[in-house]
């Protein structure tokens, strides 16, 4: 096998079987498309994971979510969701809350700054995905979309 990745990633020993070109594929683009990403998150001081918590928090609306529904929700596993929300935190972008009727349920909520700085990422992140998928059709899209959840579906 020599495909386009091998040549990309500069691999003179042949990938092993159909299904690793396949999987390194995905993770070499997922790296391509997340520096990008990284890009347009840069100046507003955030990394991926902490915009993909903002999307989420902001999703929740008022009821907030506790810390272990945020991790489930994540895009991408992050072993240290806590501390990563306490950055958040200290930046002013979001609360937490403890219940008052449950004392273990700690509602985390977006603060005014944290919504305004989600959605003034709505637009700058809608066009780079625009950018970045222009050149697919829409039916090639939704092929792709398919298909990628069938690779996350049976693994």
């Amino acid at each position: 096998m020599s495909g386009k990745l091998q040549k990309e990633i500069r691999q003179t020993k042949a990938i092993g079987s159909l299904e690793e070109e396949a999987s390194l594929n995905i993770v070499r683009t997922a790296d391509v498309l997340m520096a990008k990403v990284a890009e347009v998150l840069k100046p507003y001081g955030l990394s991926a994971t902490q915009y993909n918590v903002l999307r989420i928090l902001r999703g929740a609306g008022d009821a907030g979510v506790t810390c272990k529904d945020v991790g489930s929700r994540m895009l991408t596993r992050d072993p240290d969701i806590t501390r990563l929300m306490d950055r958040l935190e200290k930046r002013g972008l979001l609360t937490r809350d403890r219940a008052r009727e449950d004392r273990r349920f700690v509602a985390t909520r977006l603060t005014r700054a944290g919504i305004e700085m989600v959605n003034q990422l709505d637009r700058p992140m809608e066009r780079l995905h625009q950018r970045q998928m222009k050149h697919m059709t829409g039916q090639r899209l939704r092929a792709l979309v398919g298909l990628l959840e069938e690779v996350r579906s049976g693994g």
